[in-house]
């Protein structure tokens, strides 16, 4: 019965875990806009935290960034 229980738990907690995940993504995101306008610039800090708010696109891109070494939209220069 004990056993029955935890599964139950477990799988339930799992569920709840993943519907939140891309949420987590957007908050992080919503986060890093500050900073992502000054080191980008308005226009494209704000495309770059838009893509990364998208939940598949976001993924995507940062896989993608990481693989390459360095971002698709660069920073302004100084």
């Amino acid at each position: 019965m004990s056993r029955q229980i935890r599964e139950y738990a477990t799988r339930r907690a799992t569920r709840r875990l993943t519907r939140a995940v891309p949420y987590f993504g957007a908050v992080v995101a919503l986060l890093t806009l500050g900073g992502a306008i000054r080191r980008k610039g308005w226009f494209a800090g704000a495309l770059d935290v838009a893509l990364d708010f998208t939940p598949v696109v976001g993924t995507l891109k940062n896989l993608a960034e990481i693989g390459r070494g360095h971002d698709f939209i660069r920073d302004k220069t100084a």
